[in-house]
């Protein structure tokens, strides 16, 4: 069992690190959307954030784009020329795919300053591709409706996930300390 655990330490250590950083993260960011619920800005702030600035790109689009509170549930209803087209919800907002990512470069953690700086461009750069992620879908749903299902559950998801596997790959191979040790 020893020799298991001494063979597998890496391994290890990434498993549990990874366990730990994405379930303290996820609790943070439960308490901020159990906080959240009832402030100015609906659903939470974040997401609110997200639905805005869907509204303004698709409206530098030439659209006319309104994005209001949903009266029967915690979302924004996108509205492009007078025709509801989407609910921007809490799991829009790519939160929880950043919690995913960051929890993935911390057990797989460089030196600091790389971590640092590699999970801060990587989150600003996961939550711009999703923005447009979005506009694309949006303004898709508005032309093709009948798309919905394609275009909602495989192109979109495959963007963001494909991008978010891109950047995990880079780490690895370029920043992460646990390459050169496996290479010394």
């Amino acid at each position: 069992m020893k020799k298991l655990l001494i063979k597998y330490k890496l391994v290890i250590r990434f498993i549990l690190t990874f366990l730990l950083v994405y379930i303290l993260l996820s609790l943070s960011y439960k308490f901020y959307l159990d906080f959240s619920k009832h402030t100015k800005f609906y659903p939470d702030y974040i997401t609110h954030l997200v639905a805005k600035q869907i509204e303004h790109l698709i409206g530098d689009l030439g659209y006319d784009v309104h994005v209001v509170p949903h009266p029967d549930e915690p979302s924004m209803k996108l509205i492009i020329n007078k025709k509801f087209v989407a609910r921007i919800i809490e799991g829009c907002n790519s939160i929880s795919v950043i919690i995913m990512f960051a929890s993935f470069i911390v057990a797989f953690s460089g030196r600091l300053k790389q971590t640092v700086m590699f999970l801060f461009s990587g989150c600003v750069l996961i939550y711009v591709v999703n923005l447009f992620r979005i506009v694309i879908l949006s303004i898709g749903l508005y032309h093709y409706p009948w798309r919905r299902e394609i275009l909602h559950t495989v192109i979109f998801p495959a963007i963001i996930y494909g991008m978010v596997f891109f950047l995990w790959m880079i780490w690895v191979r370029h920043f992460a300390t646990i390459n050169r040790k496996q290479n010394e």
